[in-house]
């Protein structure tokens, strides 16, 4: 690890969370020409009603004189509010891909009517977030000081001043805890969480859970590894810290576990191998990165790679490491799981 990758573990070093470092981004800073986002009918209603208080996952109680109407958020979480019928006026993070479109991390948001403030790490501008009037910044957090996820530290001081800022917290918790407290911050913010379309999609995530559980149990030798792929560089997580696969491990998926040396060496995240040594750990079902700051397999040209047993086997399937928050969109990640795991023939 060279330096710079070394240098803030808890931030950048874990672009992936547990998975790649998002070496060689190929997202491209857009935004600029975007219009303003006036919001859902359901935020203007509930900005009329207030005032409004939500207890993050820092231990902050956050308090404003209305429930929030001009909200901005990091990319993914602006994609689950607006599952629950929440829309936000500007976001950060990951929204459009070079060519235009959105960013898989956008989930089903109309990405041309937000104000993108950032597109890439790094990228945050803050005269258009003034300009915004935020009432409150929300973004999610991958440790446990409080960091939240995308806001520059150089700057942050100076965001941070403009409005309330709420942390969701994805480190070291299983994934059904980060989406109730989704949930929670959409019920506050005027979400009908007792909807039919909210019940049903709750139901199905548990029906996805119970599927994956099945198909582990059934299937103990079927040995899944969870990789990302850049350059120079394969990383392997481990299956802690990680909110996917620790949750994955609990409903007894047999994940497979870098060493301790280099799970120590990256702040428990992930071990870096090169493309030489892809091979070392074993496994039936590969499970890779699918953020576009990623290689994705299909563009893998490594002969080493070409070479794995679950490559050859066709046992490669999409991981979202970073999950948008809502019973929704995660139901398919368990249910995909668990298709390939029932499907999967022992080559490993």
């Amino acid at each position: 690890m060279s330096n710079a990758r070394a240098t803030h573990l808890t931030r950048r070093g874990i672009l992936a969370a547990g998975g790649a470092l998002g070496l060689g981004a190929v997202l491209a800073a857009c935004g600029d020409d975007d219009k303003k986002n006036g919001g859902s009918d359901s935020t203007k209603a509930a900005a009329k009603s207030g005032p409004w208080t939500f207890e993050d996952d820092r231990g902050t109680t956050v308090k404003t004189d209305r429930i929030p109407a001009n909200i901005v958020a990091f990319t993914g979480v602006a994609a689950a509010l607006y599952d629950y019928g929440i829309e936000v006026k500007g976001v950060f993070g990951p929204t459009r891909t070079k060519d235009g479109k959105a960013d898989v991390q956008a989930g089903d948001m109309d990405v041309s009517k937000v104000t993108v403030l950032g597109n890439e790490w790094g990228q945050f501008n803050i005269e258009k977030y003034a300009g915004l009037a935020p009432d409150v910044l929300v973004s999610t957090m991958f440790d446990g000081a409080g960091t939240l996820w995308y806001v520059p530290e150089e700057s942050k001081d100076k965001i941070l001043k403009l409005a309330p800022s709420v942390g969701i917290s994805v480190y070291d918790v299983q994934m059904p805890k980060p989406l109730e407290r989704m949930l929670a911050l959409a019920e506050s913010l005027g979400a009908d969480v007792k909807s039919a379309k909210i019940t049903e999609a709750k139901k199905k995530f548990e029906a996805a859970a119970e599927r994956l559980r099945k198909a582990a149990k059934a299937r103990p030798e079927i040995k899944v590894l969870a990789g990302s792929a850049s350059q120079d560089i394969f990383y392997v997580s481990g299956s802690n810290l990680s909110i996917d696969l620790e949750y994955f491990k609990a409903l007894g998926v047999n994940i497979v576990e870098p060493s301790a040396k280099a799970l120590k060496a990256s702040g428990g995240w992930f071990e870096n191998l090169s493309w030489e040594t892809v091979d070392k750990y074993p496994a039936d079902v590969i499970i890779m990165d699918d953020r576009t700051s990623t290689i994705q397999p299909a563009d893998i040209t490594e002969a080493t790679w070409k070479k794995l047993p679950a490559v050859k086997a066709g046992q490669v399937i999409a991981r979202t490491p970073e999950p948008i928050l809502s019973y929704d969109k995660c139901t398919p990640i368990l249910d995909n799981l668990a298709e390939a795991i029932e499907k999967a023939k022992k080559v490993a």
